[in-house]
């Protein structure tokens, strides 16, 4: 399943792709009780974000795939209610708008490394952390800072997790995620490393464009399989897939939950491939009025144009 979150009419709301369109969860869950009349569902009612809905864990799904069989069966539903739309008539966020954590594995593809002429490939997983905050959803422009800062563009796979997490095995961290996002790792390069300071680096406001959707992780049973594409201007400027990873997802969990407790809706993206900015010749960064444009197999397209953060 394809979960979004969307914005109509002023109210944030979430949902499931069906057949091309939106289904408002929530709703369609409570139209589907009402007509069972007293036939109990597995839960009373869905959260209302999606973020509380990842929480709810496994009935919040079974709710879900009972809530979309009965919309492939296009119901009549209370005159003056609506639970589909089109993706036009709505406007994507950031699935997951203010997630908890969001860690950043660093140096995780071969291909990254060695174009990098002071990287060596580390011993462990390496990670930095990007504040909520940041975080920004489809379409949202990239607010640029000023062209010293060397404002560079990563595509990155995003780990959701489903479940906590707590010193877990390479054994059983898979059963703890619940999909999969696009995440663009941007960064202010002059910042990161002329004063080696990487936390400031990655956290000016927008530097976290996340989306279009969630796929569960049923939907990509091998995630180190997928091809990432990062398009500038509609030049492709990363090309790889992530069989290029250093460390594979279950080492990575398994790393991040011997230090800290992972919660549902946490985000641990995955590393990125060569080619970004900073180590081509001549060095390419981000300029107001350039478009970025991310895919990831089986997610889709997530595209953020660049402004002034000034004007």
């Amino acid at each position: 399943m394809k979960f979004y979150t969307f914005e109509l009419h002023g109210e944030r709301r979430y949902g499931a792709e069906l057949k091309g369109q939106l289904v408002d969860l929530p709703i369609a869950y409570a139209v589907l009780l009402a007509a069972r009349g007293s036939q109990r569902g597995a839960l009373a009612a869905l959260p209302m974000t999606l973020l509380e809905f990842i929480a709810a864990g496994e009935p919040a799904l079974t709710a879900t795939r009972a809530a979309l069989a009965f919309m492939a069966k296009r119901p009549a539903l209370p005159v003056g209610q609506r639970a589909t739309y089109l993706v036009e008539e709505v406007k994507l966020l950031a699935p997951i708008p203010r997630p908890g954590k969001i860690l950043c594995s660093g140096l995780n593809y071969r291909s990254h490394v060695q174009e990098n002429p002071n990287a060596k490939i580390p011993e462990n997983p390496r990670f930095l952390a990007k504040v909520p905050s940041v975080v920004i959803g489809p379409g949202e422009p990239i607010r640029h800072p000023g062209l010293k800062y060397q404002v560079d563009y990563e595509v990155e796979l995003a780990v959701v997790i489903g479940q906590a997490m707590h010193h877990v095995t390479q054994q059983n961290a898979m059963s703890h995620v619940f999909g999969y996002t696009i995440l663009q790792d941007v960064s202010a390069r002059w910042i990161q490393f002329n004063d080696n300071n990487e936390t400031m680096g990655k956290n000016f406001d927008t530097f976290c464009p996340i989306g279009p959707c969630i796929v569960t992780a049923d939907e990509i049973p091998d995630p180190g399989k997928l091809r990432l594409t990062l398009k500038l201007n509609g030049q492709v400027m990363q090309d790889r897939t992530n069989e290029d990873w250093i460390f594979p997802l279950p080492r990575m969990l398994e790393f991040l939950s011997s230090v800290m407790t992972l919660e549902p809706g946490d985000l641990v993206s995955t590393g990125t491939p060569c080619g970004i900015g900073y180590f081509r010749k001549p060095q390419v960064f981000l300029k107001p009025g350039d478009l970025c444009r991310l895919e990831i197999d089986g997610i889709g397209v997530l595209q953020n144009p660049v402004v002034a953060a000034w004007n």
